[in-house]
């Protein structure tokens, strides 16, 4: 974007002197820099334990990559699920896994390094708690394995950047990231993403529906609502909800086949369309946005935030729920996964609450405010009202 008239460019901007914590950090960079400091940091009683820790968290950068290959070696084995049922030794997992015993024991040995196993005083082996926890997250296991299209796109990072790596592997696998026409994609180019949609919404479907008071509503809408994952949830939870789902055609169809199987299709109404085309169908006094905004760029996404605001009442309430920037703790899922996992697939980025805000305020939104949830590092909440007209 231009900047506006009578504006200077921040580039052109003259260079205001350093002020003195600028001063400290660039003399504090240089001394870190220098390998004499940092021999000197790492045996000085007072620097060492600091000196360790740095060199530790660099060295995992440098080999992140490697441990995540561990955890998707462990996945597509089902090591986790194996070791289930109790601890086993090297020889009997080796059999398990079809490997030999002592490449099966260097498996076992790292993901043990990275806690996701424990190796007990016997020599067998155990589930660590990161282990176990996969088991009853089958949806992590699954955005796991789709990493390997990721890893793909990242192989020349500078590349992605400039715009020069061509077709990702992402963008082809979220049809909708750069179509043209997202109403015309094909439903065979549908099937493996709402599957992976789904799975990853059911891993925050609860901690959305603990963090707003959706009974308080007549009729839900859920935007971009997949194979009907959180539409389920919110049913079983609120049983005198009324529910409409809206997605592209094809999605819109596996979700009433998916809804009817789990004995909801009469609960949940399922229209097909595309907020980029055609206006949001009316009736519900609540719209909701689960892992939706964050996938477009701002002017698709201000233009959904304008067609949720039109397709409600006065007084009607939006609900976006997805990970945010600028959450304490997780500025490396919003700015370093979601940063790149989104520039790989095509469009979208992370926005805080406060971008978030202003975006709903210009889609006329008032009353805007985040909501406490759960677990804020996987998600977090704003929600928004249609103010009442004036008199």
């Amino acid at each position: 974007m231009s900047p506006r008239a009578g504006t200077v460019p921040a580039r052109d901007a003259p260079a205001r002197a350093p002020g003195w914590r600028e001063r400290w950090r660039a003399f504090r960079n240089a001394r870190v820099a220098s390998p004499a400091f940092q021999r000197w940091a790492a045996g000085f009683p007072l620097t060492r334990r600091v000196a360790q820790r740095n060199t530790r968290a660099l060295f995992d950068l440098c080999a992140g990559f490697v441990y995540a290959q561990v955890l998707y070696a462990c996945i597509s084995l089902d090591l986790f699920r194996i070791l289930a049922d109790g601890a086993m030794g090297v020889e009997a997992l080796a059999q398990r896994l079809r490997l030999p015993p002592d490449r099966a024991e260097r498996l076992l040995r790292a993901a043990a390094s990275l806690d996701l196993l424990a190796r007990l005083a016997d020599g067998r082996y155990a589930l660590a708690d990161l282990g176990a926890a996969l088991i009853g997250n089958p949806s992590v296991a699954a955005m796991i394995e789709h990493h390997a299209m990721l890893y793909e796109d990242l192989r020349d990072p500078v590349a992605l950047l400039r715009g020069e790596a061509g077709p990702t592997r992402l963008s082809g696998y979220w049809p909708y990231a750069e179509a043209a026409d997202s109403g015309a994609i094909p439903a065979e180019a549908v099937a493996g993403y709402s599957g992976l949609m789904s799975a990853s919404q059911s891993l925050i479907a609860e901690d959305v529906l603990d963090a707003y008071p959706f009974a308080d509503h007549a009729c839900l809408m859920d935007v971009g609502g997949g194979e009907g994952t959180f539409a389920a949830a919110a049913a079983r939870r609120c049983p005198g909800l009324r529910l409409m789902l809206l997605d592209l055609p094809p999605v819109a169809e596996r979700a009433r086949a998916s809804l009817a199987a789990r004995g909801l299709g009469g609960r949940i109404a399922c229209h097909g369309g595309s907020f980029l085309d055609s206006p949001l169908p009316p009736g519900a006094d609540v719209v909701t946005l689960v892992r939706i905004v964050h996938d477009h760029d701002d002017g698709p996404a201000l233009r959904l935030l304008r067609a949720a605001y039109a397709a409600l009442p006065p007084g009607g309430r939006l609900v976006i729920a997805e990970p945010m920037a600028g959450t304490p703790g997780a500025e490396p899922i919003a700015d370093a996964y979601f940063g790149f996992y989104l520039l790989a697939m095509g469009s979208g980025r992370a926005r805080s609450a406060e971008e978030l805000g202003r975006m709903l305020a210009q889609a006329g939104f008032t009353g805007i405010r985040t909501r406490s949830t759960r677990r804020p590092l996987l998600t977090g909440m704003v929600v928004a009202s249609r103010p009442f007209e004036n008199v």
